[in-house]
């Protein structure tokens, strides 16, 4: 990777199998934003990574015209300020109904990674038993806020949607390693999956769900077997 970024255009560094990555690039597609995709390698995280994210030194990393923006859901806030008519706001227009959607993408980092990782890190029945449960139980509340709406947002795939639709590719390794369905515990919540997949910004995003199984055995084999 060069280790210097233009001080003019976007650049979005991001690790391909990362939901937060996804969640940035998500956000820049469907405001049809011109931007240029560094890959990092987060086992040897280049110099670029390290000097414009110094605090937390991750991913992914906004560069906009040379100044930097970090955390995912910051960036999706900057995104949506910055160029608020491209197409349309990510954020509803409503005060509450903004707050309402920050309270969810707030409960979604705190609450759907750490019951995916508890997942997927689960041995023995009784352990993959309670990690289950406690997967779909969040999902649940999840989709008791979808209701019967398209998406979060109503008709408007927006803030929520993005929020959560980073994770869309890994629900298929949640799905293989609790040994349930998503279709049959979370059936309105499957709809909304199958609606995201087919969006542009996904197609362009979302990496093959194989690949990302193939990356979650390789983490277990590597850190947790």
């Amino acid at each position: 990777m060069a280790s210097e970024v233009s001080e003019k255009g976007v650049v979005l560094l991001g690790m391909w199998a990362s939901m937060f990555g996804m969640r940035a690039r998500i956000a820049l597609e469907e405001k049809g934003i011109e931007y240029e995709y560094r890959e990092e390698d987060l086992a040897n995280k280049s110099e670029t990574l390290l000097r414009l994210n110094p605090v937390h030194k991750k991913i992914p990393v906004l560069v906009h015209d040379g100044r930097t923006v970090c955390e995912s859901l910051v960036i999706l806030h900057y995104i949506d300020e910055v160029w608020p008519a491209a197409p349309s706001k990510l954020l509803p227009s409503d005060p509450f109904a903004r707050a309402h959607a920050r309270f969810w993408a707030d409960f979604i980092d705190k609450k759907v990674y750490n019951a995916g990782v508890n997942l997927w890190k689960a041995k023995g029945e009784e352990a993959m038993a309670e990690a289950k449960n406690e997967f779909i139980e969040v999902m649940k509340l999840l989709e008791n806020e979808l209701g019967e709406k398209s998406y979060f947002g109503g008709e408007v795939f927006g803030f929520l949607d993005i929020a959560l639709a980073g994770y869309v590719p890994w629900f298929g390794t949640y799905e293989l390693s609790g040994g349930f369905s998503m279709e049959v515990e979370l059936p309105k919540l499957a709809g909304w999956v199958k609606r995201c997949k087919e969006r542009e910004s996904a197609l362009k995003v979302f990496p093959d769900s194989e690949k990302v199984n193939e990356f979650l055995n390789f983490l277990k084999a590597k850190y947790f077997l």
